[in-house]
């Protein structure tokens, strides 16, 4: 008879990303996710993404980001490269541009850690 049979079946998303209600989160855990809310923090970086994500065929040239602000290239190559290094976007260098695409697996840990459980609604007395 194998052991497996007395192991718990977990959901699988209870296994990988328990929110914060249901567990404390862990030293290294807390550090990656700090990363990437401190990166989100920023309105140009918030925005950057939204574009990003919005965007036809769900990837951005850097051509294109520069447009909506009034910030000059290297300023938005700097917050893409924060959005990056924070894990938020993954990017590739195309002949003279770089293009970005959003990481849907970073948003869905993000997502998850905010993830409350329905709490009732107490009626007024």
């Amino acid at each position: 008879m194998s052991k497996q049979a007395d192991l718990p079946v977990l959901d699988q998303d209870e296994a990988c990303c328990a929110p914060m209600v249901r567990e404390p989160l862990g030293e290294v855990d807390a550090a990656e996710l700090s990363r990437m809310f401190k990166a989100l923090s920023d309105p140009i970086r918030l925005r950057l993404l939204s574009l990003i994500a919005s965007a036809e065929g769900g990837e951005a040239c850097v051509c294109d980001l520069v447009g909506p602000f009034d910030l000059s290239q290297p300023t938005i190559s700097h917050h893409l490269k924060v959005l990056r290094e924070a894990g938020l976007v993954g990017s590739e260098r195309r002949g003279t541009w770089v293009y970005y695409w959003m990481l849907p697996e970073a948003l869905a840990r993000l997502s998850a850690l905010l993830e409350t459980p329905a709490v009732p609604v107490k009626a007024s007395a």
